[in-house]
C-alpha cells in the first residue's frame, strides 16, 4: 500500500508537466441510444440563438489551436487538482441555466449590476474560476477577441469528463509497472463519455443575481422542482436524469444533505440498506459547522461513470435531490431511467453526451447576436 501511495503521487506530479502531449478525444455523439421508459427527450432543444448558429468549426480558421489549448489547460488543473473536473463541469451547468449559455456566471459585480458569483447556489461554492482565467489568457494572445468566454466554459466541461477518464487510465498504466502492487489490485477501469462541443456562443454584457437564485436547482428539490427547473429553460425531464450523473464526481458540503442525515437514529423508518452510509455522513459532518467535504459518488469519486445510479439504488445518494429520483415517489418513469442507467453504463454516456449538447445551446432569450466576446472573462469589453 505504501509503494501505491508513492506511485500515485509520483504519477499525479508527473500529469501535470505532460499533459500538453495527450490528443484531443474528438469522439462525437450525435444522439441518445435511447432507453427503456416513456419519458423521453420531449423535442425539448432550446434555440441557438437569433443570427448565430452553434457549429464544430468555428474557429477552424480564426483561432484552430483554439481546443487544445483548452485541453492542455484542463488536463493540467485536473492533475493537479482532480476535484477540479467538476468544479469545470459545475460552471458551464451554471452558466447555461442562467439566461442561456453566455458566460455571465464568470461576471465580477460591477456598479452596473450584481453579478451571479454571490447567488445562493454559487456563493462559496462555485471553483475553477481562475483556470478559465488562465485559458482566456493564452486565447487573447493568441487569438485576440476571437474564443468567447461561454464557449471555453463549454469545451472545459468536455474537456474535464474526457481528463478524469485519461487521469484514471495513466494512473492505472503507471501502477501495472509495479507488480507487486497490480499483483494485489486490479486494474482500475475509466472511459467516459465524449462529445463534439458545438461552438459560436458569445458572452453576455450582463449577469443577474435574481436568476441565478431562482433558476438553479437546489439540493433539497423534489422531483416536481427539478423537472420544472429544467423544463423552465427548455430541457426534459430525460435531460435531468442524464446530467445529474456529473454527480458522479466531485464533493459536496455537509450543509447541501445536511436534510439526509437530519434523522438518522430517530426515525424507525430510516431504511436498513443505507443506515450505516447515512451514519458515516453524521461521523464526518459532526462538529465540521457545515463546511466538512463529502464526495457524491463514495464508491468511485475520482472516475466518470455510471456508480451514481447504482449508489440511489441503494439509497447511498449523497444529495436529496440526488436520492430522490429513484423514489417511488418520484414517477416511475424517473425511478426506471436511473434503473437503467445503473445497469448500462454505455446508455447513460450517450444520453449524458446528448444532454450536454442539448444544455450548451441553450441561448440568451435575446439571441446570441446581441452578446460579444470578452476579452476578460469577468468584465465586459
Amino acid at each position: 500500500m505504501e509503494l501505491a501511495t508513492m506511485a500515485l503521487a509520483f504519477m499525479l506530479a508527473a500529469l501535470a508537466a505532460a499533459a500538453d502531449a495527450t490528443p484531443v478525444n474528438k469522439s462525437c455523439v450525435a444522439g441518445s441510444a435511447g432507453a427503456s421508459v416513456s419519458i423521453g427527450y420531449g423535442g425539448a432543444g432550446a434555440s441557438a440563438g437569433v443570427g448565430v448558429s452553434l457549429g464544430g468549426d468555428a474557429y477552424r480558421s480564426d483561432c484552430p489551436l483554439a481546443e487544445e489549448i483548452v485541453r492542455a489547460a484542463v488536463e493540467n488543473a485536473v492533475a493537479a487538482d482532480p476535484r477540479m473536473a467538476a468544479s469545470l463541469l459545475r460552471l458551464h451547468f451554471h452558466d447555461c441555466f442562467v439566461n442561456g449559455c453566455d458566460g455571465s456566471v464568470l461576471l465580477d459585480d460591477t456598479p452596473f449590476f450584481i453579478g451571479e458569483k454571490t447567488a445562493g447556489p454559487n456563493a462559496n461554492s462555485l471553483r475553477g474560476f481562475e483556470v478559465i482565467d488562465a485559458i482566456k489568457t493564452q486565447l487573447e494572445q493568441l487569438c485576440p477577441q476571437t474564443v468567447s468566454c461561454a464557449d471555453v466554459l463549454a469545451i472545459a466541461a468536455r474537456d474535464s469528463v474526457v481528463a478524469v477518464s485519461l487521469l484514471i487510465d495513466r494512473i492505472s498504466h503507471f501502477m501495472q509497472r509495479f507488480k507487486r502492487v497490480t499483483h494485489r489490485s486490479p486494474p482500475m477501469q475509466s472511459g467516459g463519455p465524449s462529445w463534439q462541443v458545438e461552438l459560436g456562443r458569445k458572452d453576455s454584457r450582463t449577469a443577474s443575481l435574481q436568476a441565478a437564485n431562482s433558476n438553479l436547482p437546489a439540493p433539497t428539490s423534489g422531483v416536481a422542482t427539478l423537472v420544472q427547473k429544467f423544463t423552465d429553460v427548455g430541457l426534459s425531464a430525460k435531460d435531468m436524469v442524464a446530467l445529474s450523473g456529473a454527480h458522479t464526481i466531485g464533493k459536496a458540503r455537509c450543509t447541501t444533505f445536511s436534510a439526509r442525515i437530519a434523522s438518522v437514529g430517530v426515525s424507525a423508518g430510516s431504511a436498513a440498506k443505507d443506515m450505516g452510509f447515512l451514519q458515516s455522513l453524521q461521523q464526518l459532518c459532526a462538529g465540521s459547522a457545515g463546511s466538512a467535504l463529502a464526495h457524491l459518488d463514495l464508491a468511485t469519486p475520482a472516475i466518470f461513470d455510471n456508480q451514481y445510479y447504482i449508489n440511489l439504488l441503494s439509497g447511498e445518494g449523497l444529495l436529496p435531490s440526488d436520492q430522490v429520483l429513484a423514489s417511488p415517489a418520484g414517477g416511475e418513469d424517473i425511478a426506471a431511467l436511473v434503473a437503467d442507467y445503473a445497469f448500462d453504463a454505455a446508455l447513460f454516456f450517450d444520453d449524458f453526451a446528448a444532454s450536454m449538447l442539448r444544455m450548451g445551446r441553450l441561448a440568451p432569450s435575446g439571441g446570441r447576436a446581441a452578446g460579444e466576446v470578452r476579452r476578460n472573462c469577468r468584465v465586459v469589453n
